[in-house]
């Protein structure tokens, strides 16, 4: 148990947090990590993993009181400590999903002790939006398509038949939950006859299935702000699905993906270009058109330029987002080696090596000097 976190640690609260503050610390810290978020990202999955397991035993005033006191070594669990095994593997979907479901409006970890008609915010939303390169650099406002469950406009989000109720679940008497004794510990788990809304529906509504919801198609326009990268993610408030028992909506999550560029690379705010130029240029010098994304810039190369020297066009990089700050443009220069010379040029090179001294390559000139002491 040496590498494991105290779960008051892990959900950045005090020892002496209330119910509420635990589910507050828990939703805002899972909302950052949850793996539908963050994609094929190991340390996200770890951490939300640690997450439930803090949240599983901290929201459980038995198990709380029994950390508080023999910390992981709990001697109703031998001294493995506390049996966190019943969240649900990320192997499976229904599994995760349960864990989706209970993160952003659903029953919550380990049976809540929400009351069953109790306001609950409705499921977060997820939409990845392709975009250009040119539209992260520059911003831009897309609109796009997406779906969401929605209360059944018949039923009114009730499940029952119009004209019909649902009734108290006689099982639960209406708590959505119930409690099992086993010798002096008592566990509360979610009814299994209503699913823990306290209700039973008889006469289910023939447009939505008796689930309350259907889904419906919905267009959405976002604002992308000025230098946006790849994988970030803008928040849409409320425009997730809607609550439960007159619960806030749930939020809209749009993850950012950027073409790549047939010319540039980013990094950061900084721009990079590898650019080609001919042997007479970098050996003579000479005025040059290099592309940024507003247009050509003229640049003087000095005389003498080596392959893979590097300058640095300042402020033709990228925006910061929601800042004044813009990167750079660093232009890396290639040398291109001429092909498919005619004679005359082939004449005119050997005529040129010929009248060399040796003096106009200094590194050609530093590695024979090498080479005479390495042999001497």
């Amino acid at each position: 148990m040496a590498n494991k976190r105290d779960y008051y640690e892990v959900l950045g609260i005090n020892k002496n947090a209330s119910q509420d503050d635990i589910k507050k610390a828990y939703r805002k810290k899972a909302k950052e990590c949850h793996p539908d978020l963050h994609p094929n990202d190991k340390e996200a999955e770890a951490r939300f993993r640690e997450l439930n397991e803090a949240n599983e035993v901290l929201s459980d005033p038995d198990k709380r009181a029994r950390y508080d006191q023999f910390g992981f070594n709990d001697p109703m669990n031998g001294a493995g400590g506390f049996d966190t095994s019943g969240f649900g593997g990320f192997g499976d979907m229904g599994g995760f999903s349960s864990i989706f479901d209970q993160l952003f409006g659903g029953a919550g970890m380990g049976g809540s002790r929400r009351g069953a008609n109790a306001p609950q915010q409705g499921n977060d939303l997820r939409y990845d939006l392709r975009i250009s390169f040119e539209e992260a650099v520059f911003g831009c406002e897309k609109s796009f398509d997406f779906y969401r469950s929605e209360l059944c406009d018949d039923c009114r989000g009730s499940g029952a038949k119009p004209g019909t109720q649902p009734i108290t679940c006689p099982t639960c008497k209406g708590t959505g939950q119930v409690r099992m004794q086993g010798g002096f510990m008592t566990t509360i788990r979610t009814c299994s006859a209503c699913g823990g809304t306290g209700k039973v529906i008889k006469d289910r509504c023939p447009k939505c299935g008796g689930t309350g919801r259907v889904k419906r198609k919905r267009t959405a326009t976002v604002k992308v702000p000025a230098g946006i990268d790849n994988g970030q993610t803008i928040v849409m408030n409320g425009q997730g699905e809607p609550g439960i028992n007159g619960g806030p909506n749930g939020d809209l999550y749009i993850v950012i993906t950027v073409k790549p560029h047939k010319l540039f690379r980013r990094d950061g705010t900084n721009l990079y270009l590898d650019m080609p130029i001919s042997f007479p240029t970098a050996a003579l010098g000479g005025e040059i058109d290099i592309p940024t994304l507003k247009g050509a810039e003229k640049y003087t190369v000095p005389e003498g330029t080596q392959n893979g020297t590097e300058f640095r066009l300042r402020g033709k990089g990228v925006p910061q987002v929601r800042s004044s700050y813009t990167g750079d443009l660093i232009v890396r220069v290639r040398v291109e080696v001429p092909t498919k010379l005619t004679e005359k040029q082939k004449e005119l090179l050997r005529q040129f090596d010929e009248s060399s001294t040796g003096r106009e390559y200094k590194e050609r000139k530093s590695f024979l000097d090498k080479m005479k002491g390495l042999f001497n």
